[in-house]
C-alpha cells in the first residue's frame, strides 16, 4: 500500500492521539498502583485492567464513567483589564543611545568580559579633547611623562595621549570612537518564519498530497538586556499564560502552529495599538480580546496576560520578543542559542536568543527527546541560534521514535493532578475538532 495513501491526515491524527492517551494512562495506573501498595487500597479513580493494544486499529483505554452528577461549574468571568491609563504610554521603540549632542561621538566596550557591551555602563559618549578630536570615556588612563617630558599612553603606543575639554592632564583610552550618524549600529532584524504552512488541500480519497508534519514549530528569538532592549529582559519569565492541550479549542484546530498563531494575533494587536497612541492599558486590552479569540477562556491567565503586555509595552521589547517570552514562559518553547542583533564598531550591543517554539509544551518534550534517535537530524539539530530548524515530523519519522526511551515526567507532571475523565474528554475533543477541520 502506498504510504501517503495510508496516511491520511485523519488516520495520523487518530494514532497520534491514542499514542499518547495510552502513554498517559499507563503512567497514571502505574503511579496509582504504587500507591495502592503503600495503601493496601486500590484507587478507585482507575480502571483495573486495561486492555492491551491490538494488531487492529489503535483504541483509547477504557476509563470509568465521570459523575453522573457532578457540581454546576460557574460560567468563567470575562477578563478584566485595568483602567485607562492617565497619559500615553512611552515610546515603544525608544532610542537607550546616550545622547552626547548633535555631531557627537559615541563608544562601547566589553568590561565584564561576557562577550558584548550589553551593559549600561559599558556605553558612553565620547568626550571632545582639545585637540578638536574624541575621546572615549571607558577605561580612560592617565598618560605618564618620560624623562623628556613626553606623554605616553601604559596601554600602548598604539592609543594616543590627548587633553579633554576642561581637563590638564593627558590621558588615553583602548576604545574607539564614532559618530552613530556616519557609522550606524549594524542591525539583523528579527527572525522571519511563519511557521509550516498548509501546502494544499486533501484528495478525492482524503489523501494529504502535500508534506505531513507532526509536532512542527516556529522559529522565534527573544532578547535579554542590551542596548536595544532598553537593558531589560525581553526573555523574562512572568508565569504560565498558555496552558497546555488547549489546540482542541482553536478554530484554526487544522493548522500545525495554531497555538503560536493566537500568540501573534494577539501580541500583533496589542503592539500596533500601543504605537498608535492607544495607553499601555488600551493596548493590553486590544492584545488580550485579540489572544482569546478562538481559545477556550479558562485556557489562558487572563489577569496573567494582561500584566505581562502592560510590562512589556513598558520596556524596549518589541512584538517578536512578547510572543516568544508568552511561549516560552507557558515551557513551549526549546532555546537554540544566542546571537548578536546590534553590533558598533565590531562590538556587540544586543543580543537574542533563538528559540523553536511549539504548539503545546507536549510537542516541545517530544522533539527534544526524538531528534537524538533520528539519522535524519544528526549533524543538524536544531540548527543556528539565528536560524533554527523547527519543522515537524514526518509520519514514518514519528513511527521511528521509541518512547520507551523518552523521558515524559516533565508531561506527566502537569496532568497527574487532572481527573481521568477530563483526559478522555480532551482527548476526544481534540479527535473531534480535527475531523471537523478537514470535513471527515
Amino acid at each position: 500500500m502506498n504510504a501517503r495513501h495510508w496516511f491520511t491526515p485523519a488516520r495520523v491524527a487518530l494514532i497520534l492521539l491514542a499514542m499518547m492517551a495510552f502513554l498517559v494512562m499507563t503512567q497514571v495506573a502505574t503511579a496509582a498502583t504504587a500507591a495502592a501498595a503503600t495503601t493496601g487500597q486500590a484507587d478507585p479513580r482507575l480502571p483495573q485492567e486495561i486492555e492491551p493494544i491490538g494488531p487492529g486499529e489503535p483504541v483509547l483505554p477504557t476509563l470509568p464513567d465521570p459523575d453522573p452528577d457532578p457540581a454546576p461549574q460557574p460560567e468563567p468571568e470575562p477578563p478584566t483589564v485595568p483602567g485607562p491609563d492617565p497619559s500615553p504610554g512611552p515610546d515603544p521603540n525608544p532610542d537607550p543611545l546616550p545622547d552626547p549632542g548633535a555631531g557627537s561621538q559615541i563608544c562601547a566596550a566589553d568590561l565584564n568580559g561576557n562577550g558584548d557591551a550589553a551593559d549600561a555602563s559599558e556605553i558612553a559618549a565620547c568626550l571632545r579633547t582639545t585637540a578638536a578630536g574624541w575621546q572615549c570615556p571607558l577605561q580612560q588612563v592617565a598618560c605618564v611623562a618620560d624623562a623628556q617630558g613626553q606623554y605616553g599612553c601604559p596601554l600602548g603606543p598604539q592609543h594616543a595621549c590627548a587633553v579633554v575639554a576642561g581637563g590638564s592632564v593627558p590621558s588615553c583610552s583602548p576604545n574607539l570612537c564614532a559618530d552613530p550618524a556616519v557609522t550606524p549600529i549594524e542591525e539583523v532584524p528579527p527572525i522571519d518564519d511563519p511557521g509550516t504552512a498548509p501546502d494544499g488541500g486533501m484528495d478525492a480519497e482524503g489523501n494529504c498530497p502535500g508534506r505531513i508534519e507532526i509536532f512542527s514549530g516556529r522559529a522565534m528569538r527573544c532578547r535579554p538586556p542590551g542596548l536595544r532592549a532598553t537593558f531589560a529582559s525581553c526573555c523574562r519569565d512572568k508565569g504560565k499564560i498558555i496552558k497546555d492541550g488547549m489546540g482542541s479549542q482553536l478554530s484554526s484546530i487544522g493548522t500545525k502552529i495554531a497555538v503560536a498563531k493566537g500568540v501573534f494575533n494577539g501580541m500583533s494587536a496589542a503592539f500596533a495599538a500601543f504605537k498608535a497612541g492607544a495607553t499601555a492599558s488600551q493596548a493590553a486590552s486590544a492584545g488580550a480580546n485579540a489572544l482569546i479569540i478562538g481559545f477556550d477562556p479558562t485556557s489562558i491567565a487572563i489577569s496573567l496576560a494582561i500584566n505581562f503586555i502592560v510590562e512589556f509595552l513598558f520596556t524596549g521589547c518589541d512584538q517578536q520578543d512578547m510572543e516568544t517570552a508568552m511561549l516560552r514562559s507557558s515551557g513551549m518553547c526549546h532555546e537554540v542559542g544566542s546571537y548578536c542583533t546590534s553590533s558598533f564598531l565590531g562590538i556587540c550591543l544586543q543580543k537574542a536568543r533563538g528559540h523553536c517554539c511549539f504548539n503545546t509544551k507536549l510537542g516541545r518534550i517530544l522533539q527534544e527527546q526524538g531528534r537524538p534517535q533520528l539519522k535524519s537530524f544528526n549533524g543538524v539539530g536544531w540548527g543556528a541560534p539565528k536560524q533554527p530548524i523547527c519543522r515537524g515530523f514526518t509520519p514514518e519519522e514519528f513511527q521511528a521514535l521509541d518512547f520507551g526511551k523518552m523521558d515524559l515526567s516533565e508531561y506527566y507532571s502537569d496532568i497527574e493532578a487532572r481527573a481521568q475523565g477530563q483526559i478522555q474528554v480532551d482527548m476526544k475533543d481534540k479527535i473531534d475538532a480535527y475531523l471537523n477541520a478537514i470535513g471527515e
